[in-house]
């Protein structure tokens, strides 16, 4: 067995990755973590879109969730039961499908259609319509909190992904994520009255 490429005589795996997942459990060391990151988040962001219809702004998210729960359960990575890759995969895999069922359960009928309508062959009805749908939509926007607003904005009408919104706010990911469907669903709720 000590003949095997990256396993000891003892049995543990003593590969690259093993060795820095070992490094962020025992010592929570941070050059550790940033070379496993730099290795994996481009392999986990390409089996997040690898046959799957999530989108890229999705996929980022999976990464990054994967690799906080990398960080935090590096204790739980036994080298002598599995290859760190193996490891990390597994988390992946969780955490797509945890993925796959939160955005199936926060869908909502609304679309960017539903606020910004296609331009039809009669631009001059068109262009009204537009307007005053425009208006109607700054009104709701209005009656939502100052937080749902400025985020919305920022996603819809400035084209911004939630990671970013996330950075330029300064505030966590699943905070903005929560407060567009929340925002979302309120708005849902003003069309429907």
């Amino acid at each position: 067995m000590a003949d095997t490429v990256g396993i000891d005589s003892t049995g543990k795996r003593d590969d690259e990755w093993s060795q820095c997942l070992q490094l962020v459990a025992h010592a929570r060391d941070r050059e550790a973590f940033a070379r496993l990151f730099g290795h994996f988040a481009p392999l986990i962001k390409a089996f997040a879109l690898n046959g799957s219809a999530l989108a890229a702004a999705h996929a980022e998210e999976l990464v990054q969730e994967v690799m906080i729960k990398v960080w935090q359960k590096a204790s739980a990575f036994n080298p002598h039961k599995a290859a760190a890759s193996t490891w990390i995969y597994t988390i992946a895999r969780n955490c797509r499908t945890d993925l796959y069922r939160r955005l199936q359960k926060f869908d909502t009928p609304i679309n960017a259609d539903d606020i910004w309508p296609e331009a039809e062959s009669d631009e001059l009805f068109a262009a009204v319509q537009q307007k005053r749908e425009a208006t109607r939509i700054r009104e709701m926007l209005q009656e939502l909190p100052h937080e749902q607003c400025q985020i919305l904005m920022k996603v819809y009408m400035e084209g911004k992904s939630h990671s970013e919104v996330a950075e330029e706010l300064d505030l966590p990911l699943g905070t903005v994520k929560s407060r567009v469907r929340l925002a979302m669903k309120k708005l849902q709720l003003m069309v429907e009255r």
